[in-house]
């Protein structure tokens, strides 16, 4: 059974989860089933793993509520099928991930091929202000956004948020999300 298996029965038996450092807390209004009491503490080290916040700030069951959030609005308010909401779900939690995990790179170099800036193609900067960017030929942009949407799947993948069998093979592909 995975951690967010674990949590999700959690929840459904009562039990409310939170850290303190490396304990696990447990808060509920009445006693936990021991079942899950045995399994919350067999899985603590994949649990408080699966409850504290990664480098972005955000823990993996952030990232699953996320997801189950952009999915339910897309099945309920927007009438998609439940397949197509999942779809959905997962092309929002794409450019949420490359917001949170920003790419930086000192002016002067192309992220891309390396390569200094040339009089007739200059070196652009992309991403935010306030988390910095990533300066590339206009050349090299689009190799290098692959790239990332690619990183982007995978590290989602890594975390339980795997792509969906229905998402279009041009996914990701040509700046495209």
């Amino acid at each position: 059974m995975s951690a967010a298996e674990i949590v999700m029965e959690a929840r459904a038996d009562g039990i409310r989860l939170g850290l303190d450092g490396n304990d696990l807390v447990l808060e509920a209004a009445a006693p936990p089933s021991p079942a899950v009491l045995e399994l919350l503490s067999r899985h603590k080290p994949a649990i408080v793993v699966w409850l504290r916040p990664g480098p972005d700030g955000w823990s993996l069951d952030d990232w699953h509520s996320y997801f189950d959030e952009r999915a339910s609005l897309a099945e309920f308010d927007g009438g998609l099928s439940r397949d197509q909401a999942k779809a959905r779900a997962f092309s929002c939690c794409v450019p949420e991930w490359l917001n949170r995990n920003p790419v930086r790179s000192a002016p002067g170099r192309c992220l891309g091929c390396g390569a200094a800036e040339h009089p007739h193609d200059p070196l652009l900067p992309f991403g935010i202000e306030s988390a910095g960017h990533a300066w590339l030929h206009s050349r090299c942009w689009r190799a290098w956004a692959d790239g990332r949407k690619a990183e982007a799947i995978s590290a989602l993948a890594v975390i339980g948020i795997a792509a969906p069998a229905n998402l279009p093979n041009d996914f990701g592909k040509n700046g495209g999300a």
